[in-house]
C-alpha cells in the first residue's frame, strides 16, 4: 500500500497566516495542463513566493511564502484566469459558471461580432465593413489568449495559447481574416466549454460540504441556542430535529432516530441510531429528535476530511498522466518545427507563400496536444469524485490505476466478511461463572474482537470481574495477566498447544461446529474453554462470484482463525481458497506470494488490524472507514460503510476508469495522427483543425464524465 503524497496543506483546511506555511487557492478557467503550468510559473515568479504548485486535476493552487493574497490572485488574473482562497471556495463559487468565468463575457461578445461579420460577408458587404468586424471579433475574443500566450513566451513555454495566437496572426498576415477570427473564437468557445464541464466535475465532492448546516442548535442550561458551527466546542450538546441535517460529528446522548448517511457512506437505507452511536456531519436525521455530544470541530468533521482527501486525490497525478506529459513535451516542439519547415522550405524552392504558410498554420494548430493531455486527469477527477459520492474513497490517481489492475482480492475474515461481533456460544468448565470472570479479567487489556466478546458476555450475565495486573499481549496467540495473585493465560489453539503440549479433546468437536475456541489456563493446566461464533455479513453471500464478475481472477481468505471456522464463513461467501491460522507476519508473506504468482493484490481489512498485509498489498482497502480516523488516513481505498457491496463496485469503477483513459488517449492520438498527415497536403482548413482539436477535447471530457455515474 503506497502512501499518498500530500506536500501541501489539505485543500479544505483553515488558511494559515500569509507569513506561515502554505495557502490554498481555487483557480477557475483552467482547461489543460499547459494552463496550470502557466499559472504556476506566473505565481512562482512573485517576490515572497518560495514555492507554487498548481493541480490541474482539482483546479487548485498551493503557495508557500509571505506574498500577499492580492498579489497572488493578481498574477493569476494576468495569466488569464481567476483565483480566490480555497477556504472561501464554497461561498465564492456560488452562481452559474458563466458568471464566475471572466472569459465568458469576452467570448460571448466575440462570437456575436463573428456572427455579424459572417452575415455581412454573406450579404456581399464591402471588405471595409466585414474585415473590421472580423478583426474586432479576434481582438475581443483573443485578448485573454494573447495575454496568456505572452506570459508563456516570457517563461519560454510553447503552450496551446501560443500556438493559437500564432495561427491567428499568421492567418491575418496572409489576408485570411475570417479564418483567423474563427480560429480564436472557436478556441475560446471550446476552452470555455471545457472549463465549465471540468468545473462541474471538480465540484462533485466539494459541493457535499454545502449540505452540512452552517448553524447548530446548542443545548446548555436547559436552553437551546442557534449558533455558527465554527463556534461550537467539542463536547457541547446539540439537538437535531427530524428533517434536519446533522451539523457536526457527534455521539448520540439521548433519543432514537434513523439517519440517512447516503452522501457519506453510499448506504441507500437509513441507519438506526441510539445512544452511544456516532453521527456524521451533513447526514440527514429522518424521524426522531436526537440530542448528541459533539466529537470534533467543524473543520475536522469526517465529511470535511473526506472532501479534503478526495480533492487531493483528484489533483494527484496518475502514472499514465506523467507518461503523456512527457510525450506531449516531445510531440509539440517536433510538430512546431515541422510547421516552421512547411512554411519555409517549399517557398524557398518556388512554392506559393500563401498556400504553404496556410498549410503550416493548420499543422501548427494540430501541434496543440490539449485533448491528449487532459484525457487522463479528467478521468481521474471524475472517477474519484463519482466513487466518493457512493461512499468509496480512492486516495490517489496511483491507487485508482492500481485498483483497476487488481487480479487477486485477499480478504480478512473477522470484521470484513463477518460482523466482527462474535458471541459467546458455550462455556466448557466446572464453574462457568467463575471461569467467565477470570477470562474477562485476563482479556481486560486486549483490543481483539474475541476479547471484547468475552468481556461483553461477562457484563451481560452480571458477572463480577476482578482486576488484573501485569497484562501482556501475545500477538497472534492471546494474552496473559496476573489475576488475584494467579498468573493466567487466555488464547487460541496455538497458545493452548504451547502451554498444554496437546490440544484438549473437546477442541476438535467445537471447531468442526464452526466455532472459535478460546482457552483459559494456569501454567500447564486448562481451566476452561469458551466457544465463540461470528456471523457473516448479509452482503457476504456470493461475494466471490461478484468479485469475479468485476474482473478479479482469484479470491482468497486470509485469517488467523482455524480452518473449520474459516470454512464456515467461506462457504457463505463462495471463497474456495483459504489460508487459516495465520499470524500477522504470515498474512504479509501470503500477500507477497499472491502478488508474485498472479499479479496485483488488493488486501481488504479494517484498516487497523493486519497492518503489515495491508501495507504489503498493491492496494490496501479499509472496510467501514466512516468512524475510523486511522482507516481514512492509511488506506489506499476506504469503503466508508460496512457494506461489502462497495468492494466489487470500487473494482468496476477503477476498471471503467482505466478503459476510459485508454479510449481517450487512443482517440486523441488517432485524431492527431490523421491531421498531422493531412495538413501538409492542404486537406485541412484552419477552422476544421481548431474544430477537431476542441471537439476532441470536449469528447474526451464528456467521455470521462460518465464516471460520475454508478457502473451498470
Amino acid at each position: 500500500m503506497k502512501p499518498i503524497e500530500l506536500p501541501m496543506a489539505p485543500v479544505l483546511a483553515e488558511p494559515e497566516p500569509a507569513s506561515v506555511g502554505t495557502r490554498r487557492f481555487r483557480v477557475e478557467g483552467m482547461d489543460c495542463g499547459a494552463c496550470a503550468k502557466t499559472v504556476e510559473q506566473a505565481v512562482a515568479a512573485l517576490d515572497g513566493v518560495s514555492a507554487a504548485q498548481v493541480s490541474f486535476g482539482n483546479g487548485s493552487l498551493a503557495v508557500a511564502g509571505d506574498a500577499p493574497d492580492a498579489a497572488i490572485t493578481g498574477a493569476v488574473a494576468r495569466a488569464g484566469y481567476r483565483a480566490h482562497p480555497a477556504a472561501r471556495a464554497v461561498q465564492a463559487d456560488g452562481g452559474p459558471f458563466w458568471r464566475r468565468d471572466a472569459r465568458a463575457l469576452s467570448t460571448t461578445a466575440a462570437l456575436t461580432l463573428l456572427v455579424v461579420a459572417v452575415i455581412a460577408s454573406l450579404l456581399s458587404a464591402p471588405r471595409a465593413v466585414a474585415e473590421p468586424l472580423y478583426l474586432g471579433s479576434m481582438a475581443v475574443g483573443g485578448w485573454p489568449i494573447a495575454r496568456a500566450a505572452a506570459l508563456a513566451l516570457r517563461r519560454r513555454r510553447l503552450d496551446m495559447n501560443v500556438l493559437m495566437a500564432l495561427a491567428a496572426l499568421g492567418a491575418v498576415g496572409i489576408g485570411e481574416y475570417a479564418e483567423g477570427a474563427w480560429v480564436l473564437v472557436l478556441f475560446a468557445v471550446g476552452t470555455g466549454l471545457e472549463a465549465m464541464v471540468l468545473d462541474r466535475s471538480r465540484r462533485t465532492v466539494a459541493s457535499l460540504l454545502d449540505l452540512a448546516p452552517a448553524r447548530a442548535r446548542v443545548v446548555a442550561g436547559g436552553e437551546e441556542r442557534l449558533v455558527d458551527v465554527g463556534t461550537v466546542d467539542v463536547g457541547a450538546e446539540i439537538r437535531i430535529r427530524p428533517g434536519e441535517r446533522i451539523p457536526l460529528d457527534a455521539e448520540v446522548v439521548s433519543g432514537a432516530s434513523s439517519v440517512d448517511q447516503a452522501l457519506l457512506t453510499g448506504e441507500s437505507v437509513p441507519v438506526d441510531k441510539v445512544p452511544g452511536d456516532e453521527l456524521f456531519a451533513g447526514t440527514l436525521n429522518t424521524t426522531g429528535v436526537l440530542v448528541a455530544r459533539t466529537l470534533r470541530p467543524a473543520a475536522a468533521s469526517t465529511l470535511s476530511r473526506v472532501a479534503s482527501l478526495v480533492e487531493a486525490a483528484q489533483g494527484s497525478r496518475a502514472p499514465a498522466e506523467r507518461f503523456i506529459d512527457r510525450f506531449a513535451g516531445v510531440y509539440t516542439p517536433i510538430v512546431f518545427v515541422a510547421a516552421l519547415a512547411l512554411a519555409t522550405v517549399p517557398v524557398a524552392f518556388g512554392g506559393d507563400a500563401g498556400t504553404w504558410v496556410y498549410r503550416a498554420l493548420a499543422l501548427l494548430i494540430v501541434a496543440c496536444p490539449c485533448s491528449l493531455v487532459i484525457s487522463v486527469p479528467v478521468a481521474v477527477v471524475s472517477a474519484v469524485g463519482g466513487a466518493a459520492r457512493r461512499g468509496i474513497l480512492i486516495k490517489s490517481g496511483q491507487a485508482l490505476e492500481d485498483l483497476g489492475r487488481v487480479r487477486v482480492v485477499a480478504l480478512d475474515k473477522t470484521g470484513t466478511l463477518t460482523l466482527g461481533l462474535p458471541q459467546l456460544q458455550r462455556v466448557v468448565a466446572d464453574d462457568e461463572w467463575a471461569a467467565l470472570a477470570l477470562v474477562a479479567a485476563v482479556e481486560a487489556g486486549s483490543e481483539h474482537p474475541f476479547a471484547a466478546a468475552l468481556r461483553r458476555a461477562a457484563r451481560e450475565r452480571g458477572v463480577r470481574v476482578p482486576s488484573a495486573e501485569a497484562f501482556e499481549a501475545l500477538p497472534g496467540r492471546g494474552a496473559r495477566a496476573v489475576v488475584s495473585g494467579r498468573e493466567l493465560w487466555a488464547g487460541g489453539p496455538r497458545l493452548m498447544q504451547e502451554r498444554l503440549g496437546s490440544p484438549p479433546p473437546e477442541l476438535a468437536a467445537l471447531h468442526e461446529a464452526g466455532q472459535t475456541v478460546i482457552g483459559l489456563g494456569e501454567g500447564d493446566r486448562l481451566l476452561a474453554l469458551f466457544a465463540l461464533a461470528d456471523q457473516p455479513r448479509a452482503q457476504a453471500a456470493g461475494l466471490a462470484d461478484r468479485l469475479r464478475a468485476a474482473g478479479v481472477q482469484r479470491v482468497v481468505m486470509l485469517t488467523g482463525d482455524s480452518e473449520p471456522v474459516a470454512r464456515a464463513v467461506s462457504a457463505t461467501a463462495g471463497i474456495a481458497e483459504i489460508r487459516a491460522g495465520l499470524l500477522p507476519a504470515e498474512k504479509l508473506d501470503h500477500v507477497v506470494a499472491l502478488e508474485r504468482e498472479t499479479g496485483a493484490v488488493a488486501m481488504v481489512g479494517d484498516g487497523v488490524n493486519d497492518a503489515p498485509a495491508l501495507a504489503a498489498a498493491r492496494v490496501g482497502i479499509a472496510m467501514g472507514a466512516a468512524g475510523s480516523d486511522v482507516a481514512i488516513q492509511s488506506a489506499d481505498v476506504a469503503l466508508m460503510s460496512d457494506r461489502l457491496d462497495g468492494l466489487p463496485e470500487a473494482l468496476r469503477q477503477a476498471r471503467r476508469a482505466l478503459a476510459i483513459m485508454r479510449a481517450n488517449v487512443v482517440a486523441s492520438l488517432a485524431i492527431k495522427a490523421v491531421f498531422v498527415l493531412l495538413a501538409p497536403f492542404g486537406a485541412v482548413t484552419l477552422v476544421v483543425a481548431v474544430a477537431a482539436d476542441m471537439g476532441m477535447s470536449l469528447l474526451v471530457t464528456f467521455n470521462a464524465m460518465r464516471l460520475l455515474r454508478p457502473p451498470s
